[in-house]
């Protein structure tokens, strides 16, 4: 794809103005937590979603004759604020799609407001297990990966006969739905899981968890392994190895983040873990493109989160073109089991609860003087096929 446009802050204003609005644009809400602990994220998906929809109409910002209108909405992370947030893009704003948002537990809430309005709520980038299992209603696609996608790469990572392994995960959906998955991933790798701890999502003190999960694992014969899920400040993988797990034969281990979380990675060569997006690691024209094009207007490659934004509106673009509508039947219809591209390659939602499958990326960090963060190596691509991704709904 070779086009190119004039302007990309001028097309992003243009389509944030949602004012001039005609009733035959394609409105699209994207409903993020651009305020409070996750709006680092919350930037990376918005930036990801516009790149997005300019990739996947090839510059015109139309789908099927109609203009692109993005309804942007800040939901604070707060669950609550998300529900409002989504009932009034649907009811107020009328928009054909929403998408969103940067918490589970805020994802969590929008769910049945999807329902009750029977419009499509396109998950990303939360990725609590609930969200297309328990929880899950029919009107709800998640292009983000779930935590067992997270968890079964991670285990399949760091996991092996012989290997104990401790947990520390924040004490909300994402953490507990992404320890649970661990757990259950983790059981088919001989490994042994000895231990979980659960903090806050505020902490910053975690030197009596990290006691604990030093003292469940101290005794244990064999590779010693604490690995961390969690999102957000608090930096506890930096706070873990301050107390020096070293001194009991204790391995760190956790997944991939974005760049300036991967900073504090460099202290780890030769970390394991498995990782959603590295910019260096997919090789297709979509990635090139976006990696190519991020440098060119930030100075930057495009990071963890924008690659999800990138994803969601590919996802959006390519099911009204092929639907040919944004009548909500005839959207999951073509939806359920669609095939799309992505910088991570191709996608596919499954039929049965809405997931994405996709690849993931098991990694080991590698240290360069020249790079500010940490570099995530690949190691082994796990491809959907090597994924066995639990489904979790009640259909």
């Amino acid at each position: 794809m070779t086009f190119r446009l004039k302007s990309f802050a001028l097309v992003a204003a243009i389509l944030a103005g949602a004012g001039a609005a005609s009733a035959d644009d394609l409105k699209i809400a994207l409903i993020r937590g651009l305020t409070g602990p996750l709006q680092a994220y919350a930037k990376l998906t918005e930036t990801g979603f516009m790149m997005g929809l300019e990739y996947a109409t090839k510059g015109t910002m139309e789908v099927d004759g109609r203009k692109i209108v993005v309804i942007t909405k800040d939901d604070q992370s707060k669950p609550d604020v998300a529900k409002t947030a989504l009932a009034e893009a649907y009811e107020d704003d009328g928009v054909d799609i929403a998408v969103g948002t940067s918490s589970s537990a805020a994802a969590l809430a929008m769910l049945p407001v999807a329902e009750e309005h029977k419009k499509i709520l396109v998950v990303e980038p939360a990725v609590a297990d609930d969200i297309t299992g328990a929880k899950w209603n029919r009107y709800i696609f998640r292009t983000a990966r779930n935590s067992s996608q997270d968890a079964i790469s991670n285990a399949v990572a760091i996991g092996k006969p012989g290997v104990h392994i401790a947990t520390l995960a924040q004490d909300y959906a994402f953490g507990r739905d992404g320890v649970a998955a661990f757990k259950e991933a983790l059981a088919k790798t001989g490994a042994t899981l000895d231990a979980e701890e659960y903090a806050p999502p505020a902490t910053t003190d975690f030197t009596a968890p990290a006691q604990r999960l030093f003292d469940a694992l101290k005794d244990k014969q064999g590779k010693k392994i604490i690995w961390i899920i969690w999102a957000g400040a608090g930096d506890p993988l930096d706070k873990l190895a301050d107390l020096d797990p070293g001194r009991y034969g204790i391995e760190l281990s956790t997944g991939g983040n974005i760049l300036p979380a991967l900073a504090a990675y460099k202290r780890f060569p030769g970390l394991e873990g498995a990782a959603y997006y590295y910019y260096e690691i997919p090789k297709n024209p979509v990635n090139d493109w976006l990696v190519a094009e991020h440098k060119k207007r930030f100075n930057a490659p495009p990071d963890f989160f924008t690659a999800g934004g990138f994803a969601a509106a590919m996802a959006v673009v390519a099911a009204v073109e092929k639907a040919k509508s944004t009548d909500t039947e005839k959207l999951i219809s073509t939806m359920e089991g669609m095939s799309f591209d992505t910088p991570k390659g191709t996608m596919i939602f499954r039929k049965e609860d809405h997931q994405a499958l996709q690849s993931m990326y098991a990694f080991k960090i590698k240290v360069d003087p020249n790079v500010a963060w940490g570099i995530p190596e690949l190691t082994r691509e796990l491809k959907i096929e090597d994924m066995d991704i639990p489904i979790r709904n009640k259909r």
